[in-house]
This record gives structure tokens, C-alpha cells and sequence, in this order.
């Protein structure tokens, strides 16, 4: 069974050939390439498969054109939807490196075996990422740093953390 990853939102057209803006949450231009098969989800929650025809960069994400879009009405109907690629058509990843839709959802343990919670969203700040972990009503800040966090296994669903003075 397929496990479907956010890629980006459609937000919206350009033109009147049935182009698209596309806001993107990958860094890699590789999952917008021509010929490369993306799902959208409808908003009844049926999913649909579009082939990329081609896209560019433009401005803070992309414009894309899909195969069966062919004007800007059927391009209107996708603004506001979000766009998802297989998890297995992934590039992989340096060793060290890991997608955000895998670090979601994972638990966060301290060194002395302490859970803080689980992994809600990222936060990007340029510098380094900051995990917001929520456990009940108690939100922490996590920076994504080497002398923070010490390990991360994706088997487990576990990230454990040496927190500094003060968190």
C-alpha cells in the first residue's frame, strides 16, 4: 500500500494554458520533474494521479503544468488542494538527513529515558530546524543540532534528546 507525503500546495494558476503555482515543502526540484506521476487529493478525499508535463522554479516554489490540465478552469479546481508523491519515489537521503513526514508523530526522549512528547510540527528558521514537541498541555522547543539531539531511529519512532539548561 502507498504511503503518500505532502510535497506542496497548489495555490494557484498562471495563465490560461492550465499552468498551476505550486508553494512546495521539499528543498528538491526532482519530485517536479517531467513525467514524474504526483497525487492530489480532491476535496471529497478521492485521490487522483497527474503526470508532471514540465515545471520550473518561480519565486518561492514552482509553476507546474500536468499532462490532463489543459486551461486555466480545470486548473482553478485544484487551487487550495495539496499535492503528494509515493514515499518510495523519494530520493534518498545522506545518512544524517531525514524528511519532516518521517519525523512527525515521533516520540522524544530524553538521555535518562524520560519522555517529553511527541514531534508535531517543524519549524524552519534558517539557521536550524526547531522540533515543537507537545506532550498534553506542555509545548517544547527543540533545536535540530548535533549537541542536541543524539540519535534518531526511525524503526522505534524515537528521538533521543540531551536538552539544554533551561528547556
Amino acid at each position: 500500500m502507498q504511503k503518500l507525503l505532502p510535497i506542496g500546495k497548489i495555490c494557484g494558476v498562471h495563465g490560461i494554458k492550465g499552468n498551476l503555482r505550486v508553494k512546495t515543502y521539499t528543498e528538491t526540484s526532482t519530485l517536479f520533474s517531467t513525467g514524474q506521476t504526483l497525487f492530489i487529493k480532491d476535496r471529497a478525499g478521492g485521490i487522483n494521479l497527474f503526470e508532471v508535463a514540465w515545471a520550473e522554479p518561480y519565486k518561492q516554489g514552482f509553476r507546474v503544468a500536468f499532462k490532463d490540465v489543459p486551461d486555466r478552469n480545470s486548473a482553478e479546481r485544484l487551487v487550495g488542494l495539496d499535492i503528494f508523491i509515493d514515499q518510495d519515489e523519494l530520493p534518498e537521503l545522506e545518512e544524517g538527513n531525514y524528511y519532516w513526514a518521517n519525523l512527525i508523530g515521533m516520540a522524544v526522549w530524553t538521555k535518562d529515558n524520560r519522555l517529553i512528547g511527541h514531534i508535531e510540527s517543524i519549524i524552519e528558521t534558517g539557521a536550524n530546524d526547531v522540533y515543537v514537541v507537545r506532550e498534553n498541555q506542555n509545548e517544547t522547543l527543540i533545536p535540530a543540532i548535533e549537541s542536541v539531539v543524539l540519535e534518531i531511529d526511525l524503526k522505534k519512532n524515537a528521538m533521543t534528546v540531551a536538552l539544554p539548561e533551561g528547556l
